[in-house]
């Protein structure tokens, strides 16, 4: 295997999917993935930066990979193999100043592979070693919080059932990375009236969070040029140039919708306003994966990403289907996988904890992925009324999940929200949930509005 293709090595050396199967790119056997991971760990880093996956003349994202690749950054480990790689990463010297200084050094291809020899428990420690911090009206990833983003969906738009369970997230902590809405109805007029409706909101209870409505960025540039409130810009991305033609976008649109969304100047506390998601499977769906395996490919992804410095990245995980990730097991190794790979190149990810009905998992899977991931350091989570996406027909993580991770870890909002939830009796001061019925200050201001 010692002259086999670093792509062909990347797919050989992955743990088992069912996107590689797929793909016709998996090890046959076990066997086989054990010889191939043996023959990665003795690849020099160096390699990555002569053997793209995907040629330079045919990709942009391998060109913004390369062109933007930090050569003085990544001096202290360009001697290291992967293997060595893995290893010094699980040391003490790799503290979270180090990584936080290698992040720009470090090539999503580099990432992926030395994730492919990590087993779960070194995956979760390296990735709890990096903090990722960024602002807009709030403070996200500082040590000791866990952030969540709202996510109340309706599958008519109808705005009363969106503030409804807006209402019951934010009673329950949740919505401090940003309330954030997928439409059911993905046209201007309908975007700009949840726009407003979150805007307003957001102003009425003086809630130091931001919203976001998850049309194309294309809709978003409309919406600002309506003069509609956009505080975040959303997009789903992918890691190559083929798979983002898919989703109609490019780096220069991207750049483009970066520059109309912070002149806007909505932030009170910093202005990352950029929001991604990803998921393992998105380029090979759109069959534009160039035989590189599905992590791999991930990887890339956050190299887009990285360009725009997001206040939130998040992979989800289970949601393409079990085509992709066929059971509870696939999803949770990706999943870690995934915000293993983000942190390390310097992004604030988060993950979306979930899983379609026809995929071999349950919620007992999300139950101990949610739990791996809040020791791991994971940025933020969704929150979903009963976990149950009544619009996305997706299983997810709930209010009252992210509830028992942060009670479990001794975790807390992210702190502009915090004393906001403090301040509603929502939480007390030691950041346990208030019962509802007696000191809730909200409940109270919302009584007062509807009467």
């Amino acid at each position: 295997m010692k002259h086999t293709s670093l792509k062909k090595l990347l797919a050989l050396a992955s743990p088992l999917r069912s996107g590689d199967v797929l793909a016709g790119i998996a090890a046959e056997n076990e066997e086989k993935r054990v010889r191939a991971q043996m023959t990665l760990a003795e690849v020099p880093l160096k390699r990555f930066l002569e053997e793209p996956v995907i040629p330079y003349e045919e990709d942009e994202v391998t060109r913004l990979i390369l062109d933007e690749h930090d050569q003085e950054a990544f001096a202290p480990i360009s001697s290291l193999t992967v293997g060595d790689f893995r290893n010094w990463l699980l040391s003490d010297v790799a503290d979270s100043v180090t990584l936080a200084k290698l992040a720009p050094a470090i090539t999503p291809e580099m990432a992926a592979a030395v994730s492919k020899l990590m087993r779960l428990q070194d995956l979760i420690l390296v990735a709890s070693k990096c903090r990722i911090t960024t602002k807009f009206r709030n403070t996200i990833g500082t040590p000791g919080t866990f952030s969540v983003r709202l996510q109340p969906n309706h599958p008519t738009d109808d705005l009363t059932g969106i503030a409804a369970s807006t209402l019951d997230g934010l009673c329950y902590g949740c919505g401090d990375a940003v309330i954030g809405i997928n439409p059911a109805t993905d046209n201007i007029d309908n975007i700009c009236n949840l726009l407003h409706m979150l805007s307003d909101l957001i102003e009425n209870y003086s809630i130091p969070t931001q919203s976001c409505v998850l049309t194309h960025v294309t809709t978003t540039l409309e919406a600002i040029e309506r003069g509609a409130p956009v505080d975040l810009c959303f997009q789903s991305i992918a890691g190559t140039q083929k798979a983002n033609t898919g989703f109609g976008i490019n780096l220069a649109l991207l750049q483009q919708a970066h520059e109309a969304t912070l002149a806007l100047n909505r932030g009170t506390v910093g202005t990352n306003v950029m929001y991604f998601e990803t998921g393992q499977g998105s380029a090979l769906s759109a069959n534009a994966h160039h035989g590189v395996d599905q992590q791999t490919l991930e990887a890339r992804a956050y190299a887009v990403a990285r360009k725009f410095s997001p206040l939130l990245v998040n992979t989800v995980v289970g949601f393409i289907g079990p085509e992709y990730l066929y059971d509870g097991k696939q999803i949770q190794r990706a999943g870690l996988e995934d915000h293993f790979c983000g942190k390390l190149l310097g992004l604030p990810m988060g993950v979306d904890i979930c899983y379609t009905n026809h995929a071999e998992a349950d919620q007992d899977d999300m139950d101990t992925l949610l739990t791996l991931l809040g020791t791991a350091g994971c940025t933020f989570i969704m929150g979903v009324p009963g976990a149950d996406d009544i619009m996305l027909n997706y299983q997810s993580t709930s209010f009252h999940d992210a509830a028992y991770i942060r009670k479990l870890l001794g975790l807390r909002a992210a702190p502009e929200f915090e004393n906001w939830l403090q301040s509603m009796s929502i939480h007390s001061k030691t950041g346990s949930l208030q019962p509802i019925l007696k000191s809730n200050r909200l409940l109270e201001l919302s009584a007062k509005k509807i009467s």
